[in-house]
């Protein structure tokens, strides 16, 4: 086909046949459920350069001539090729077709959710590349139709007469305390007052475009929830990219600053917690990708000025939320609930205290106090729209409204820097190889704009933490395939090991040996210490690795049960967990060996003074991390202890020269709770704002003309040949003084005032000292 129609080595293509177009869309694509080698083959074709593209009319296009389009640029942005070359070859076609996307997502007839799907995954990517540097040509076309689907829709009149009041009291509680926020929207009235009512129409279908796209996500979730109706595993992908795409605006500033209030006026996220699938196996990802929305809705951060907000001030955002709550249960409940409100916030803000205060009272009860918060529509237009809300529903919506949220940097430095067993096979965070860029990953996103210095070093955090989790995925399941675990013929809780491995070792003896209290203000122990024994192997050059193990350096604790019976053959190319199960993971750091009273060899001592141990038992003292051993144990009985650390049965060791992530985690977490201060000439050249030329010494305002350089010139031709392409001028004419130390002064940095412009090579003023 594409030989006859549009290949650009043929010398006779036949016309334009739009008929072709939706042929090949239903044959080839629609068919094959967007099979990616069917669009490969496509692509490589230059199907959208050669044909779609160049006879593309808006009016006259199919909804498959339109979806063709999109499923090739998808493939594009996959393949990471150039997207918006062809693409600004017909800028002027980029604004009707993509307000046609935006009508065909919102479809619910005509388009399948599969279909829907891959509309969403292009608008992620449109709304990346505002944000890419791969994209520069994209910027003059593309940012303008993403800004005007993000921006301010916030209470326009979207739904029926109840959600528009609803939407508007919400808007004027955001004006309350942002000003500057109604300065912005009186501005967009204006502007809109000036159009005709056909631009009227168009301006008010792109500003109410996310509230109807959340409706339609609330809507597909419940069809996933009801069992009656058949959604399928299409409908849980489509609310999987949606929520990627949710994601990716709230962690953009230029897209949050209105995009973060119609999500929380949305309440989606009290649907996407009280639903099902959030605790179905199949939901897995949507649990992660839920918790990440969440996480970046709450983030610390004034939306309109961009300014990252302080503990203090985050605490005092949550006291007036408790404080409004108190004051409504004061009006309405003055004689039942003085209990609740004459408490301080610390009593009744958290999540258990709220259920319980609220699980006993009625819907209508509930009503009045989210009415009272503007979470629902009030009821004075409509008596029976109390009726709409369910009573977990109020209580969730109140709940995560008021409830004591964690401090984002104690939630960090409550968290292992040691990957576990269910982080480790976990593909939605760590994919294998196989991972060809079609699903969704619960993971950060570097772009080249970030909210704040705690945002840009979490992202890197998060992601290095995942890049090395897969590192150490491969070192043990290689060590574990070379080891052969067999099951015990007669014992269940014993391994058999019918190979070996130069990095792995199995445990002969662990034992927890000291377990300090915590400190003040912290949950975690101030240090949990164990001692572990090995049988070293007889080749002297692996005894001599593990005798050489050093202080810090990061092994791995495995407890392994083979199912395989005695003899059995592993392929190391089926998936590594439906061969063996690895039932537990943990990390943990070398302080050194043991010698034969227990005492720890120093690593340094004099060679004449080192224990020389005998035999081929070693004994090592280990860290164990702090915060795994707390979750560990928390909560659990009193037999957890036996259950995890004293079932290892083997020691994996990794490359020292690529086992240092724990070190690297450890000093991002330590800037993180660092308050470093950073230069306003850098600051938003760091986070992706403003002009990169800023940082420039010539655009300072404080650049210093003239520098001392001391002893940086050898010689007066070392001075020469350091500054090419350069008019140098002394302030002596004799060669005796050309000599170091020398002063130079930068003509082009001193004041310009009462100077006439002159223009030439740029001139260097040197004085001698």
């Amino acid at each position: 086909i594409a030989r006859q129609y549009w290949a650009p080595y043929s010398l006779h293509n036949r016309p334009f046949d739009p008929n072709l177009i939706d042929t090949v869309y239903k044959n080839e694509l629609l068919q094959n459920l967007f099979m990616q080698k069917k669009v490969v083959v496509l692509e490589f074709s230059q199907y959208l350069e050669r044909y779609l593209w160049p006879n593309f009319i808006v009016e006259e296009a199919s909804n498959s001539y339109v979806m063709s389009v999109i499923i090739m640029l998808n493939a594009k942005f996959r393949e990471r090729i150039p997207v918006w070359r062809c693409i600004s070859e017909r800028s002027d076609q980029f604004p009707v077709f993509f307000r046609r996307i935006l009508h065909l997502v919102l479809n619910t007839e005509q388009v399948t959710l599969l279909e829907r799907s891959e509309i969403i995954t292009f608008l992620i990517n449109c709304f990346n590349s505002v944000a890419s540097f791969f994209s520069p040509a994209a910027l003059s076309f593309i940012s303008y139709k993403c800004a005007e689907v993000a921006g301010s829709g916030f209470g326009e009149k979207g739904g029926d007469e109840n959600s528009f009041t609803y939407n508007v009291i919400q808007r004027e509680d955001l004006f309350q305390a942002n000003p500057k926020l109604r300065k912005i929207w009186n501005k967009f009235e204006t502007v809109a007052a000036s159009k005709s009512d056909d631009e009227k129409e168009l301006l008010t279908f792109e500003r109410t475009f996310m509230w109807n796209l959340l409706q339609i996500f609330k809507q597909i979730l419940a069809d996933v929830d009801d069992e009656s109706n058949e959604v399928g595993i299409d409908g849980i992908h489509f609310l999987e990219r949606c929520l990627q795409l949710f994601i990716d605006l709230e962690a953009l500033l230029t897209t949050r600053r209105f995009f973060n209030a119609i999500l929380h006026a949305s309440n989606i996220l009290v649907n996407c917690t009280l639903s099902s699938l959030i605790t179905a196996e199949v939901g897995s990802l949507f649990c992660q990708l839920v918790t990440m929305l969440k996480f970046y809705s709450r983030f610390e951060i004034d939306d309109v000025t961009g300014e990252p907000l302080t503990h203090s001030q985050m605490s005092e955002m949550h006291y007036n939320h408790v404080i409004k709550l108190q004051k409504a249960a004061f009006k309405y409940f003055r004689e039942s609930m003085s209990d609740f409100y004459l408490l301080n916030v610390t009593a009744v803000d958290t999540r258990k205290a709220l259920v319980k205060q609220f699980s006993s009272m009625s819907e209508s009860e509930l009503y009045k106090f989210a009415e009272y918060l503007h979470l629902v529509p009030p009821q004075e237009f409509d008596l029976d729209v109390s009726s709409n809300y369910e009573k977990n529903y109020l209580i969730e919506m109140i709940t995560s409204r008021c409830e004591r949220r964690i401090n984002q940097l104690q939630q960090l430095n409550e968290q292992p820097l040691y990957p576990t067993e269910k982080v480790i096979w976990d593909e939605n965070l760590v994919p294998y190889d196989q991972y060809n860029g079609e699903g969704v990953l619960a993971l950060n996103k570097l772009n080249i704009q970030f909210l704040t210095f705690h945002d840009y070093l979490l992202r890197n955090f998060n992601l290095f933490q995942m890049e090395s989790t897969y590192e150490i995925r491969q070192d043990i399941e290689d060590a574990i395939f070379r080891l052969k675990p067999w099951a015990h013929e007669s014992n269940p809780n014993e391994t058999v090991w019918g190979g070996w491995a130069r990095m792995a070792l199995p445990l002969v003896e662990f034992q927890i040996v000291e377990v300090g209290k915590p400190l003040i203000g912290e949950k975690s122990p101030a240090v949990v210490k164990a001692d572990l024994t090995i049988s070293l192997p007889k080749r002297a050059d692996i005894r001599a690795e593990w005798e050489g193990l050093r202080k810090h350096d990061v092994c791995f604790l495995i407890c392994c049960r083979s199912k395989a019976s005695v003899g059995t053959k592993y392929n190391i190319t089926k998936p590594f967990k439906e061969q063996i199960d690895v039932t537990l993971v943990r990390g943990c750091e070398i302080e050194g060996m043991l010698d034969s009273e227990g005492k720890v060899i120093e690593e340094y001592a004099a060679y004449e003074k080192k224990t020389v141990l005998e035999g081929l038992t070693r004994k090592f003292r280990v860290w164990l991390d702090e915060n795994q051993y707390r979750l560990d144990t928390e909560g659990q009985q009193e037999d957890a202890i036996d259950n995890i650390y004293y079932s290892f049965n083997l020691l994996i060791r990794r490359d020292p020269k690529t086992n240092n992530f724990k070190a690297v985690l450890a000093t991002i977490r330590q800037l993180l709770n660092t308050e470093f201060v950073v230069p306003d000439w850098l600051h938003d050249l760091i986070l992706g704002y403003g002009e990169p030329n800023a940082a420039h010494y010539k655009s300072m305002n404080t650049a210093v003309p003239t520098v001392d350089f001391c002893d940086t010139f050898l010689s007066y031709k070392h001075l020469i040949s350091s500054f090419p392409n350069t008019k140098v001028t002394g302030t002596t004419i004799t060669d005796e003084n050309l000599v170091p130390p020398f002063r130079l002064t930068f003509k082009e940095l001193e004041p310009q005032h009462d100077i006439e412009p002159s223009f030439g090579i740029r001139r260097l003023l040197w004085n001698h000292m």
